[in-house]
């Protein structure tokens, strides 16, 4: 065990309110979606107040956190929003734009299909892979 001063990031998210399971909190770590002061952070890394967490939502936005106390047990939703302070960087209207234009562009590229490809369907993706006769 170490005795670095602190807590573990992933405990500290849970108990913060941020992720709903450990679990979760873990998998966000491992994904890369979580930096501790600019650096990449493992589930294990121990964070102290201070430090500022950056967090990639999934829809792509990023808030700033900065950690203002630790708990080990959890807490209410009113205590465990003085653990932290959440600065949601400005988004400039040409940013927006392109956000939303991408929004749209990844919807518009979705295949919906229903079920399992017909025969001719088949065909015409083992062609396109290159493994048909």
């Amino acid at each position: 065990m170490t005795d670095e001063p602190g807590q573990r990031i992933d405990k500290w998210l849970k108990v913060a309110r941020l992720f709903k399971t450990r679990t979760q909190a873990t998998e966000a770590c491992e994904s890369r979606r979580i930096k501790v002061n600019g650096d990449t952070a493992k589930p294990s890394k121990h964070i102290k107040p201070g430090d500022v967490l950056t967090l990639r939502r999934s829809d792509g936005r990023y808030l700033d956190i900065t950690v203002l106390g630790l708990s080990e047990k959890s807490l209410s939703k009113e205590m465990a929003r003085k653990l932290l302070k959440i600065e949601t960087p400005e988004i400039d209207e040409q940013t927006k734009e392109l956000m939303a234009l991408f929004d749209q562009a990844m919807k518009a590229a979705r295949i919906t299909q229903k079920g399992r490809p017909t025969k001719k369907q088949r065909r015409d993706l083992e062609k396109f892979k290159g493994t048909w006769r």
